[in-house]
């Protein structure tokens, strides 16, 4: 009998740089995520602006400075707490957010971003979640990589002759992995409790959080057998997962299979739990490590020969088509090697110069002018083929030939202002004193992130305490640590007008009503007004509660007069107390302030 030899696999080891490193195409769509991010908050923040970031609202500036701001601290916004100054700041946010999303000059605009972002947390703390500081972190070490080095402004207008790497490996992306990884260990490691390590009973608990449930969690919380499970798997996953990311053999794997995992962890955390920013966060976090071998996969599965193969040609003579083919191929994911000068193709370059536009020539020939190009160009890449719907419809079309028609008047405003646009060297690899900075940066949020498990055996130094506080790295991962809370509720606000009628201040001036809510997480208007008064019923932030007071008093005033004005309130917590296993719970009436409007009456 013959007997054949099968050679063993080999596999080659993983560089330093598929360790550390990050693919420029991830640090793109992480740059976009984050903007993206940044714009959806400051929108859902403008709507309380009055109310968490002016002297009107809950938070005075006089207050915070005098009583609760770390003087290690800052906030732009503490400048005025005039409306129309915080929202100038909100617009110049929005308008910096917008910047980074297309990836104009990144670097000035990531910075610029941060700034404005720490300087809003510092603002009003009571409002913030652990979602907020991962935003605050992830766009702090964005400062210390090439964001825009793809898909672009920037890499569009880029005027290195060289081509870009895929992926680079600096102080910075070290920094990024480590601190997307420090979420998950530290949040592990606080988890200290015997409901998580031995009875399993956390995600029990977690669910009937009613100021955070969904319309989901009641139906999950009918399966314990899962909620035990989903417990220790949780655990087992923000411990052990993030290791996946170092594996030395076939790493590109084990990246995606972590950065699979994770993003499918959080997808689960906001079917069952309202968290605000933190699961989109996070998501976006872990996309950041998608590693080359998935980019180059994916653009081999979406690039075809069809695609390949077309040709953009623009009349040399007209340097701002230039810029714009550009651009339009760096945003339609198409390398720039398709845009070519119509100088060398006599009849192509006529027909452009006649229309003073541009012209794509496809495999088989056909020619397609401007709007018809730009249409032709969609329903060829898989990803923009639904735009081709849109585009098509005669109303878009009218549009479309009227802003080319601005692109083709050299006096308008559109032209000049891409004409404008300078070539500049997209340089992706940072200076050593970068590198060195961010590696420093990354030991003293290293040693803060050790002090939280341990505050006696890492002691934190004056200068690390002064640094993180002033660049607002300081953190602390204890999302339901070392336990979820058993003791949750819901507000009602009985308050007396002047004329006698009693309301509810917590439902808008409605009747009082103090039964259970259907879903006590929908009686808060948002995210920042639940986390808000979650924390005012904690004994620690019980002196925010008098500053609360006087704004319900205000607000109220403000809108109506005479004998329809407030007169008092009181605020009342009823609070709800989660036993085990499934027991009825125990439900109390507690007072935690009372508020007189004007003088109070004598006793």
């Amino acid at each position: 009998m013959n007997s054949r030899e099968y050679p063993l696999p080999t596999y080659t080891l993983a560089t330093r740089e598929q360790l550390f490193g990050l693919d420029l195409r991830s640090l793109a769509l992480f740059r976009v995520g984050l903007a993206l991010i940044i714009i959806v908050d400051l929108i859902e923040r403008f709507g309380d602006l009055k109310a968490h970031y002016t002297d009107f609202g809950v938070l005075p500036r006089a207050v915070l400075i005098e009583k609760f701001l770390n003087s290690s601290v800052w906030s732009l916004h503490l400048f005025s707490g005039n409306i129309l100054f915080q929202g100038i700041l909100f617009v110049v946010a929005f308008i910096c957010a917008l910047a980074l999303l297309v990836g104009y000059r990144t670097r000035l605009f990531t910075i610029l971003s941060w700034v404005l972002l720490a300087s809003l947390h510092s603002r009003n703390q009571m409002i913030l979640n652990a979602g907020d500081a991962e935003l605050r972190l992830l766009l702090f070490w964005a400062i210390f990589l090439p964001l825009g080095a793809y898909y672009s402004v920037d890499s569009a207008l880029n005027s290195e002759s060289k081509p870009l790497p895929k992926s680079i490996i600096s102080g910075g992306t070290i920094a990024l992995t480590l601190q997307i990884c420090f979420v998950y260990w530290f949040t592990a490691m606080l988890k200290s409790h015997p409901i998580w390590w031995e009875e399993g009973t956390a995600v029990y608990y977690a669910l009937n959080i009613d100021q955070l449930a969904t319309p989901l969690s009641s139906f999950m919380l009918k399966f314990p057998k899962f909620l035990v499970f989903a417990n220790f798997a949780t655990l087992w996953i923000e411990l052990l997962a993030p290791f996946l990311l170092f594996v030395p053999i076939k790493n590109s794997f084990f990246r995606c299979l972590t950065v699979f995992i994770f993003v499918g962890l959080h997808i689960g955390f906001r079917l069952g739990l309202v968290l605000g920013l933190f699961p989109y966060v996070c998501i976006i976090a872990w996309l950041v490590l998608l590693p080359s071998d998935f980019w180059d996969w994916l653009i081999q599965k979406l690039q075809s020969k069809q695609i390949t193969s077309i040709k953009i040609y623009y009349a040399s003579d007209v340097s701002t088509y230039q810029k714009i083919l550009n651009l339009l191929c760096c945003f339609l994911l198409l390398p720039r090697e398709l845009v070519f000068s119509a100088k060398t193709q006599p009849e192509i370059y006529t027909a452009i110069k006649n229309s003073n536009s541009w012209l794509l020539v496809e495999h088989q020939g056909n020619q397609y002018l401007q709007f018809q190009a730009l249409i032709y160009l969609c329903s060829i890449y898989p990803v923009f083929r639904p735009l081709t719907i849109v585009l098509n419809l005669p109303i878009i079309t009218t549009i479309g030939k009227k802003i080319y028609a601005e692109l083709n008047n050299i006096n308008s405003n559109f032209h000049q202002f891409i004409s404008k646009l300078q070539y500049r060297k997209n340089s992706v690899y940072p200076a050593n004193y970068q590198n060195i900075i961010a590696l420093l940066l990354l030991a003293f949020v290293l040693l803060w992130n050790l002090n939280s498990i341990s505050p006696k055996i890492f002691p934190i130094p004056k200068i690390v305490r002064a640094t993180n506080l002033m660049l607002r790295l300081d953190q602390r991962w204890g999302m339901f640590a070392p336990y979820p809370s058993r003791e949750d509720g819901w507000y009602v606000i009985p308050g007396k007008l002047k004329n006698g009628k009693e309301i509810d201040l917590f439902k808008n001036g409605q009747p009082v009503v103090w039964d259970k809510p259907l879903l006590v997480s929908s009686t808060y208007p948002n995210v920042r007004w639940r986390k808000y008064m979650m924390k005012i019923w904690l004994k620690r932030h019980a002196a925010h509660r008098l500053y609360y007071g006087k704004y319900l008093c205000r607000d109220w005033n403000s809108k109506y007069k005479g004998e329809e004005q407030l007169d008092n309130f009181e605020i009342f917590f009823i609070s709800e107390k989660t036993l085990p296993n499934y027991q009825t719970p125990e439900v109390k009436k507690v007072s935690i302030h009372k508020h007189y409007c004007f003088k109070k009456p004598e006793q």
